[in-house]
């Protein structure tokens, strides 16, 4: 049996190729001129939260040290990136006290996530997947903000909360191949990991077909 080092190099060459994919999803199509940046900086305050509530929910009855206290600071960086993104559109001109990103329900993913009860699922679609999935959805939206001649938001993406999220996706991966060591583990992460880009997918084409939207930031 091959080790838990490899096991998860092989895992994230494959969703390194999924991650491709959701990139290609968020940037199809031409976007049209009611794709703002306050407007796509509104969904990313969902998103921010949903992260940053979704690590609070599993920090209490995680076991493993080293994870609970990767939660807690996951936890606080989704809530400084929520500040941050919300300042960013004060200064846009938005009534920020007019949005509550709560409006709607959780998304499906969220619910997906909240129902994981194990270290070593939540870990491979936590930290390792829809953190790596950040990355590539907020280089999207950075070059947008380009094109868009929006260098503010871009450098608050680029020089802030990209070095959050790939601290989180890199600490997840290492954290990750202490806990495959068994046949069992291994296909819970695989799957728990398959499902969190799928879900992601989903609502990327969901979004883009029903509201328009296209290249949104991650968490």
């Amino acid at each position: 049996m091959i080790t838990c080092e490899e096991f998860v190099a092989e895992l994230e060459q494959s969703i390194q190729t999924r991650f491709a994919r959701l990139a290609q999803l968020s940037s199809a199509g031409e976007p049209s001129e009611d794709l703002t940046i306050d407007r796509l900086l509104i969904v990313a305050l969902k998103n921010e939260l949903e992260a940053s509530e979704i690590a609070a929910i599993w920090l209490p009855d995680t076991k493993e040290l080293s994870v609970k206290l990767a939660l807690a600071r996951q936890v606080g960086d989704e809530a400084k990136h929520y500040r941050l993104i919300e300042a960013r559109l004060t200064e846009l001109g938005v009534d920020t006290s007019k949005i509550d990103p709560r409006v709607g329900g959780f998304s499906p993913l969220f619910t997906y996530l909240r129902g994981l009860t194990d270290t070593t699922t939540r870990v491979a679609a936590g930290q390792f997947t829809r953190e790596g999935m950040a990355l590539v959805r907020n280089q999207c939206f950075i070059e947008f903000c380009e094109v868009r001649e929006d260098p503010q938001t871009a450098a608050l993406y680029r020089d802030i909360i990209q070095p959050d999220e790939r601290h989180h996706h890199e600490l997840g991966r290492s954290l990750l191949a202490n806990f495959v060591s068994t046949d069992e583990e291994r296909v819970g992460a695989q799957e728990a990991a398959m499902r969190t880009l799928e879900l992601a997918e989903e609502a990327q084409e969901t979004a883009r077909l029903k509201a328009g939207i296209s290249r949104a930031p991650g968490c």
